[in-house]
This record gives C-alpha cells, sequence and structure tokens, in this order.
C-alpha cells in the first residue's frame, strides 16, 4: 500500500470522493488507524507474559524456578525435543539451557503451523553459588529438571531479620 493509496484526493478513478467522510470504512486516516491498531495486536498477542516474543528466546522454554534454604530447583517445559538435543551449562552462577527442536519431516503441503521448530537457549542467574559436584539434572516426558544445592557459603550468608514492631 503506498501514501497515494491512503489519499485519495486529485485522482480521477471514476469514483467520487467525498469532501466530509462520515463513513470511516472510506476514510483513508481511519483505514490507516485500523491497519496499524491490527498490526499492533497481532504483534502483542504473539508476546508471551514477559513480554517477549516466542522466536527471541525470552519465551521457550516455560521454567518454574523454586528455592529453599539448601538448593536452587529449575523446572522447565521442553516437549517435543530428545535428550541428546539437549545442552544445560553452569558458567559464572548463570544456568543457561540450550537446545535445538527438529522438525520431524519436511511438510511442502503445510499451510498453517504453530509449533515452533529452532534453536533456543534460556539464561537463569542463580544469584548464589551452587555446588557444582552436586548438580542432579533428569529429563522425562519433555519435562527438565535440575536442583542445584546451594553451596554452604550461600547457606551461611542467609539472615533472617526481625520485624519491629
Amino acid at each position: 500500500m503506498s501514501v497515494r493509496d491512503l489519499i485519495p484526493w486529485g485522482r480521477d478513478d471514476g469514483n467520487r470522493v467525498p469532501t466530509l467522510y462520515r463513513d470511516d470504512r472510506h476514510n483513508p486516516v481511519f483505514s490507516l488507524h485500523r491497519q496499524v491498531n491490527r498490526l499492533f495486536d497481532d504483534m502483542v498477542r504473539s508476546f508471551d507474559n514477559l513480554g517477549w516474543p516466542p522466536a527471541f528466546n525470552g519465551g521457550w522454554p516455560k521454567v518454574e524456578i523454586s528455592e529453599t534454604p539448601g538448593d536452587i530447583r529449575v523446572t522447565a517445559e521442553i516437549p517435543g525435543i530428545e535428550e541428546k538435543d539437549l545442552e544445560i551449562l553452569l558458567d559464572d552462577n548463570v544456568l543457561t539451557l540450550r537446545g535445538e527442536k527438529r522438525a520431524e519431516s519436511e511438510d511442502k503441503e503445510r499451510q498453517f503451523s504453530e509449533r515452533y521448530y529452532g534453536r533456543f537457549e534460556r539464561r537463569i542467574p542463580l544469584g548464589c553459588e551452587v555446588e557444582r559436584d552436586r548438580i542432579d539434572a533428569r529429563f522425562n516426558n519433555g519435562v527438565l529438571t535440575v536442583v542445584l544445592p546451594k553451596s554452604e557459603k550461600a547457606q551461611s550468608q542467609i539472615k533472617r531479620i526481625e520485624i519491629k514492631h
């Protein structure tokens, strides 16, 4: 669509152009407004709860993080991926989940798909030191669970603060 299509003044295409637009369907400004709104609506619908589009590594895989005084547990839903296509790294107290989900087949006749294929990387800052030798990772039915035991130093830094009246 060009600017010329939006502004009908001065065109001699056989259609009478009203001087006052009472019908929103023929008003080029309202038409542009509707199209821009539609564009933003479509864009916002593609965002997950964190505000990142799924293709920008913030939306996939979905994770759940819980913490106890002794450890941090990270659970990630990664359906449709095989264990061999998954990599788990810990560097500078940042847990990285990395992998690739491949399409089962190359279907040339596919018209529409909402499934996600491709590489992903999710970085999760832990906020404390963990005992690297005792990390436990398990992958079962598309759910990855990583248990990261906190170091003695991290556990000793926890201080309960009394609330005064």
